[in-house]
């Protein structure tokens, strides 16, 4: 069987986790549901009513809440969780509890606007190395902002990261305050892949010797791959793995071919999926299918040749933050699904697949809140955040 996780435990304490933070939610009790034998027999905290979804009936369970907007989540094989807070706080979830004080050991945090403590991954060998994967933007003395990231360790107490290296920093740092990604994955090979938006400033996407509106590939220790896309071109950054990227927020490995897959916000419309693949081109802001939101005309072109088409796009925007791919047994009806976490309307999309075709979608749990990072854990659970400082579970009946 697979190994215990601790969002399974989260809720073997009494009441609702919170913290000197807290903020609004609403729960509903619930019966407890089945569990599978190794795993740990958890009481949800506030697990809801039945909820009807087109495919399968399900429960949300609530567990964790009464933090600041949950930027994303990591899942350590001890059955700890990490969870990164935008405002700049690392927490630590270790047996069902929200550690009391957040994990000492981080630079200065740049949160600003859009900006702040965003993703946090762990190494595929974690295990074996500890490495712990976050992104984050800083600022220099003057006050302008910049992405980094960096990679740490976490000491046997869980209260203070070890070993930091910063493994990227981008340059210029800029006085805009939004755009700034940020999402990390790793592929089979080892690669690290992230992203960086193109800070407000449309045209850096198209710049190969500006960080803005590009994804990267490293090495784990933050050397640059001999085989990138543009390595020995003197006039591009040879950490550049894709550009043409407006501000991805959501980025994974497809857990049955490989390939690496992103979404990003549009302007006003034009939110787009894509498969990200080396040295392409997909076009912001030569093309696209959004506006302005001021309603003004960005281009005229939705194609152009040397620039790649999305997989699928939404106008209007549905503010597309995180993203899971489906798969096990847990949830039957949803498997080879999409997840995306929709900020602009409040709810988790679902976008059922063919292959790279988007089949069918459907909103799920409309009005829970702005739905910022989407996992489906180790245990096969599928867990998301709100910037509502809440976790959820979702329970399949």
């Amino acid at each position: 069987m697979k190994k215990s996780y601790l969002l399974l435990t989260l809720i073997l304490s009494v009441g609702t986790l919170s913290c000197a933070e807290a903020t609004h939610s609403e729960t509903n009790p619930a019966a407890t549901p089945p569990v599978e034998p190794g795993h740990y027999f958890a009481v949800p905290v506030n697990a809801g009513e039945i909820i009807e979804t087109e495919a399968m009936n399900v429960r949300l369970d609530e567990v964790v809440s009464g933090l600041g907007i949950i930027w994303g989540m990591a899942f350590l094989p001890d059955g700890s969780v990490l969870l990164t807070e935008r405002a700049g706080n690392l927490r630590l979830v270790r047996d069902g509890q929200v550690q009391p004080e957040p994990v000492a050991g981080l630079p200065e945090i740049y949160a600003v606007n859009q900006g702040g403590l965003l993703d946090v991954v762990v190494h595929p060998d974690y295990e074996d190395n500890g490495w712990i994967y976050l992104s984050y933007s800083a600022r220099t003395a003057d006050g302008q902002g910049y992405v980094e990231v960096m990679r740490a360790r976490l000491d046997a107490e869980g209260s203070t990261l070890t070993d930091q290296e910063i493994l990227f920093q981008e340059e210029p740092a800029s006085n805009a305050r939004h755009h700034f990604g940020n999402r990390i994955v790793f592929d089979n090979n080892g690669y690290m892949f992230f992203t960086i938006g193109d800070r407000g400033v449309m045209n850096t996407a198209q710049q190969l010797d500006h960080y803005g509106g590009k994804v990267y590939r490293l090495h784990d220790d933050g050397r640059i791959p001999e085989d990138n896309p543009f390595v020995g071109n003197d006039e591009a950054f040879d950490e550049i793995f894709t550009y043409g990227n407006r501000n991805p927020q959501g980025m994974i490995l497809h857990p049955k071919t490989g390939e690496l897959w992103s979404h990003e916000h549009g302007p006003r419309g034009g939110d787009e999926l894509n498969i990200m693949r080396a040295g392409l081109n997909y076009g912001w802001p030569e093309i696209t299918y959004g506006i302005n939101y001021n309603g003004t005309i960005i281009t005229e072109d939705t194609a152009r040749v040397g620039m790649e088409q999305p997989l699928h796009y939404w106008t209007p925007s549905i503010g597309p933050s995180g993203m899971a791919y489906i798969t096990g047994d847990r949830y039957p009806e949803w498997e080879d699904n999409l997840f995306i976490g929709s900020l602009s309307f409040q709810y988790l999309h679902r976008s059922a697949l063919d292959g790279e075709r988007v089949v069918h979608e459907e909103r799920l749990f409309e009005a829970i809140g702005r739905v910022r990072d989407v996992r489906q854990a180790p245990d096969g659970y599928i867990y998301f955040s709100t910037d509502n400082g809440s976790v959820y579970r979702i329970l399949p009946e």
